[in-house]
């Protein structure tokens, strides 16, 4: 008898030889196939296995949330647009971005999908496109047409562009949580 142990070959690719096994269900798995986990080595289909479960938004939270965050996040651009100092923007934004990750939060029950967080943080950038794309259109018309106005329009451009990545940043990251 010999003390080599037999020669294993991956589950999904039979001419790859391996020593490497999943540690949930000991399936021969490839470096090609290997997911590194906290706890080992597993085969992507029982990752993906436990990634379901924690996958819990149910169809409609998709369109509710959708709805919902573009509104609040119209309302927040439109308000944050009449303050008169722009550069406290950077305090608002973050504080409007809390808040409307938490309505959300409420209206989807605290349900979770990595597809939602990402609807979400769109429909946050999409709520601030009526206020951000006017600014756009005249910006660049006047850069366009060499007025000296067109620094001035780029500027009234900055506070609201800057206000939009900040909260669809802070809604994706307060939903999804931020994993290192």
């Amino acid at each position: 008898m010999s003390d080599t142990p037999p020669i294993l070959y991956c589950a999904n690719h039979p001419e790859t030889p391996t020593t490497l096994r999943c540690n949930r269900c000991e399936k021969p798995i490839c470096t090609k196939c290997a997911v590194l986990t906290p706890t080992g080595y597993r085969c992507k289909e029982c990752v993906r296995g436990q990634q379901k479960v924690f996958n819990t938004a149910q169809w409609y939270d998709y369109p509710l949330a959708f709805i919902v965050v573009g509104i609040l996040s119209f309302l927040g651009i439109l308000i944050s647009s009449v303050i008169p100092f722009g550069f406290l923007i950077i305090f608002i934004a973050p504080i409007a971005g809390v808040i409307i990750s938490e309505i959300a939060r409420l209206v989807i029950r605290r349900r979770r999908s990595k597809g939602l967080f990402q609807l979400t943080a769109l429909a946050a950038a999409l709520g601030c496109l009526p206020i951000l794309l006017p600014r756009i259109v005249i910006a660049f018309s006047a850069i366009t047409t060499g007025g000296l106005g067109g620094a001035a329009n780029l500027l009234s451009l900055l506070w609201p562009a800057i206000y939009t990545v900040m909260v669809t940043t802070t809604v994706y990251y307060r939903l999804s949580g931020i994993n290192l």
